[in-house]
């Protein structure tokens, strides 16, 4: 992919412990440097584990011109994971066929993969359309995750531009 059409991403890395200082951001850089492979240019947040937090962290990627959102964390069961809960609100429409795949890999080496609450969608009121993923934090989910959309992004971008079907 060249320049001109370089996608822009952010990565928000969800956890109060990150965010505070007390443990190193392995998903948030594992992240960029997956997506890199696929051109696409990521800058990193570390968000704690709040909806206000987190939905205010995914707008303001999206205020800054990224195309694409991927969130690490806060995908699961547990009281503080509220990722998902954050973000669905801002979707106008979801892609569940993404994370049913990311889910069904993982499951083939951890089967708690399956409880994985991830979602992933479109946001609508932007300057253009953005392509959101609610990843898992762990560095097996994220590299599942990425492994999945990566392919995928300059034909879901291309799409959600009004290109034809390919």
């Amino acid at each position: 992919m060249d320049a001109g059409n370089e996608i822009l991403a952010t990565v928000v890395t969800v956890s109060s412990e990150i965010y505070s200082g007390q443990d190193p951001n392995r998903a948030g850089p594992l992240a960029r440097d997956l997506l890199g492979r696929h051109g696409v240019r990521t800058k990193l947040v570390v968000a704690p584990d709040d909806r206000e937090s987190i939905s205010s962290a995914v707008a303001a990627a999206i205020s800054s011109g990224a195309r694409i959102v991927i969130t690490c964390g806060g995908t699961g069961i547990g009281p503080a994971d509220v990722t998902v809960d954050a973000v669905v609100p801002m979707l106008a429409y979801q892609m569940p066929g993404i994370c049913e795949e990311v889910r069904r890999r993982g499951a083939l080496s951890v089967a708690s993969a399956l409880v994985s609450r991830a979602v992933a969608g479109v946001v609508l009121e932007a300057p253009a359309p953005v392509f959101v993923l609610t990843s898992p934090g762990s560095s097996g989910g994220v590299r599942d995750a990425i492994e999945v959309v990566g392919p995928l992004l300059g034909h879901i971008i291309a799409q959600l531009d009004g290109a034809g079907h390919y």
